[in-house]
């Protein structure tokens, strides 16, 4: 009998850079051991293109993911909430774990900025990987 494969939730404003460059990362490092999700809490209408140049540039393309809205049963359904800006928007349900990625928002930033941002966000889910799989 297989385990069941642990899920990681992302979770930031817009859902259009740095939950999308984190479920990006995710997907790339552990392949079909975790379960990858993101939303937002207010969505915006497309992904940042400067956030899928930046990932694009380290070999994941992120250009067909759309953004998502942040629904309860989201939350619900996954073992690690990883939020990203999204402060009391969250729902917060007893037993999960949380954690609070403070990031800088890639919004209306040029590509060195956004590179930087990617940069850290591919090390905390290096160390997320670590963890979970």
């Amino acid at each position: 009998m297989t385990e069941p494969h642990p899920s990681v939730l992302f979770v930031c404003v817009h859902n259009a850079g740095r939950s999308q460059m984190a479920a990006g990362y995710l997907r790339q490092l552990a392949g079909a051991k975790i379960d990858v999700y993101s939303a937002g809490s207010m969505p915006a209408d497309q992904i940042n293109p400067t956030a899928v140049e930046a990932m694009l540039e380290d070999g994941i393309d992120i250009a067909s993911e759309h953004p998502k809205v942040l629904t309860t049963e989201a939350v619900h359904a996954a073992d690690v909430v990883i939020t990203m800006g999204c402060g009391d928007t969250c729902p917060i349900f007893p037993g999960k774990r949380y954690e609070d990625w403070t990031l800088d928002d890639p919004a209306g930033h040029g590509i060195d900025t956004v590179r930087r941002i990617r940069d850290d966000i591919k090390l905390r889910v290096e160390r997320l990987v670590a963890e979970l799989a």
